[in-house]
């Protein structure tokens, strides 16, 4: 029962991220949306950073689950990288809540730790783009520059992700992606 209302918190919290207005959060306005106290809240979270903990750890659980399937399955250096870059996006489409966390915009205001794990977060795909990109170079011969280019991946990425949260999540991030990936590639 205590794990289900904590998933529930955390999904209220998300839910309330989605809205465009980008309201600031409190622990009051989250325990009035879920009809409790907020002494109830302190029962499953120690504060506020601690529930947005729980959201990050959602996000990376997902993100490199997916991540490590398609590199685990995928042989192709370059198919990983579209792979890669198309899980990051439709993971935004369909999590805008999440979108926000992701850019930092749902952290303002926050503790700092949380922008520093978000940071992390972004270094490890960077990693793992990287490595992909250095498995399509031994493949295809050709000098693709995977530090530069999985750094370029990586800000094409985010910046769809800013643009679908500050469009208030009308500019969907997989418009255009197709066209967009055999520009960076």
């Amino acid at each position: 029962m205590a794990g289900e209302r904590k998933q529930q918190i955390l999904e209220t919290l998300a839910k309330m991220l989605e809205s465009p207005k980008r309201e600031k959060i409190t622990t009051a306005s989250l325990a009035a949306k879920l009809d409790v106290s907020e002494a109830a809240l302190y029962r499953h979270f120690a504060g506020k950073a601690q529930m947005f903990e729980g959201l990050i750890e959602f996000i990376e659980q997902t993100l490199f689950g997916l991540i490590n399937k398609i590199t685990s399955e995928e042989t192709d250096g370059l198919a990983q990288v579209q792979r890669v870059v198309s899980v990051l996006l439709m993971f935004a489409e369909k999590n805008p809540g999440m979108t926000r966390v992701l850019i930092g915009d749902a952290l303002v205001n926050e503790d700092d730790r949380l922008q520093v794990r978000i940071n992390q977060l972004f270094d490890r795909i960077e990693s793992t783009l990287k490595q992909s990109l250095r498995i399509a170079e031994t493949q295809t011969g050709r000098k693709l520059e995977p530090e530069a280019q999985a750094n370029l991946i990586i800000c094409y990425v985010i910046g769809r992700w800013h643009q679908f949260a500050k469009s208030g999540f009308k500019r969907k991030p997989m418009e255009f992606l197709q066209a967009q990936l055999s520009i960076l590639q």
